[in-house]
């Protein structure tokens, strides 16, 4: 049970009040983590956590609104994890952007900036804001959830893709600069999951089936199939593990 033991270890998950995001929080939480909902709206975020509470005990969760797109929203979040559990262990960067379906020759200069500010920058600042107190415990997980859509060239979701791909470089040169500090940096790349933020690529039947139709699993995933990969990398379990992209894709980029 150790290996996955995460007892006495506070995290914040962006982008946590649904999705992908809920999933890890609900399953951090299970193996013992004190967790931090966060997304846009506080009643969202309040309602995931009161949820947990009453799941696993007072105090297991707290509920912080925050916007990934506002600098001072991210200072506030970490600040108030700081003053409700007195540390950060951990820290998952799920929530993203997607304002834009189509050929990149269409998308305007704000869509493309929404995309970059919000999926990697937005990153880099919630992550440097919470390091610091990791490399003085000399220990500290991030997670980055990517895409293999950063694997990958489309012709949809080019500009959302090109972001997941710096996601890999941001996690591989964060790995080098905190590594010798204990501080590891890993990504997961989860494939097509059933989630609001993805129901363009998955609602309509035959979309779904032109995705599915060359995944060894035949299918699209579920939130909670990512959830198992950020409990491993926040665990014990992957303390050896750092700079590295997890793909959970039931074989798509096979």
């Amino acid at each position: 049970m150790e290996l996955f033991d995460l007892t006495g270890k506070v995290a914040i998950i962006t982008g946590s009040s649904r999705g992908i995001g809920k999933a890890i929080a609900e399953r951090l939480a299970e193996h013992g983590a004190k967790v931090v909902i966060s997304s846009r709206k506080q009643d969202a975020c309040d309602e995931v956590a009161d949820a947990l509470n009453a799941k696993h005990g007072k105090g297991t969760a707290i509920a912080v609104a925050a916007s990934i797109s506002r600098k001072e929203d991210l200072e506030q979040l970490v600040a108030a994890t700081n003053q409700a559990f007195g540390q950060i262990d951990i820290v998952v960067c799920n929530a993203a952007s997607n304002p834009y379906y189509g050929p990149l020759g269409g998308i305007s200069d704000d869509q493309f900036r929404k995309i970059l500010d919000n999926n990697i920058i937005s990153n880099h600042w919630l992550i440097n804001m919470c390091v610091p107190q990791m490399i003085e415990r000399k220990e500290g997980s991030v997670i980055i959830v990517s895409s293999i859509g950063g694997l990958r060239g489309n012709t949809t979701i080019g500009a959302y893709n090109i972001s997941k791909a710096a996601d890999f470089q941001l996690a591989r040169n964060l790995a080098h600069e905190y590594g010798p500090h204990g501080v590891r940096v890993n990504c997961i790349a989860p494939g097509l999951i059933k989630t609001d933020f993805a129901k363009a690529l998955w609602d309509d039947p035959k979309t779904l089936e032109k995705a599915t139709a060359g995944v060894p699993l035949r299918r699209i995933g579920d939130p909670d199939e990512i959830a198992g990969a950020a409990v491993y990398l926040a665990a014990p379990a992957s303390r050896f593990m750092t700079g590295q992209a997890m793909v959970c894709d039931g074989g798509a980029t096979i």
